[in-house]
């Protein structure tokens, strides 16, 4: 479903370029190339039917990114957890968490290097 719904934005989205491109802008825009298509439907006509086609797929491309984040996979890796059991083991034996009046455990301190005998 989370696929399906991914695709459909991006044909949406696709879509949105190219009437946007075609729309009547101040300067003439592209839509003045696309005489044919003014002759067939009238210019009013058109422009209607680019403003309607670019709000139904701006509508279109955020209820497809609301249905999106509900339906977003969630999966649980293993990896998550060994972080948090991580964190957890080092919260315990952290000093500073200790609480007051007890003592630090004490570091391991390496032996010391044994001193050269004399032969």
């Amino acid at each position: 479903m989370y696929l399906l719904l991914i695709i459909l934005m991006l044909i949406a989205s696709v879509l949105m370029c190219f009437i946007v491109l075609i729309q009547n802008s101040k300067g003439g825009g592209l839509a003045s190339g696309f005489a044919s298509s003014n002759q067939i439907m009238g210019v009013r006509k058109t422009t209607d039917f680019l403003e309607k086609a670019t709000w139904s797929l701006a509508a279109a491309m955020v209820v497809f990114s609301v249905v999106a984040a509900y339906t977003l996979p969630t999966t649980v890796e293993k990896e998550g957890n060994i972080i948090l059991e991580q964190a957890q083991k080092e919260e315990a034996t952290n000093p500073y968490n200790m609480p007051l009046g007890t003592s630090a455990p004490q570091a391991e301190t390496p032996a010391a290097p044994a001193a050269p005998q004399a032969e």
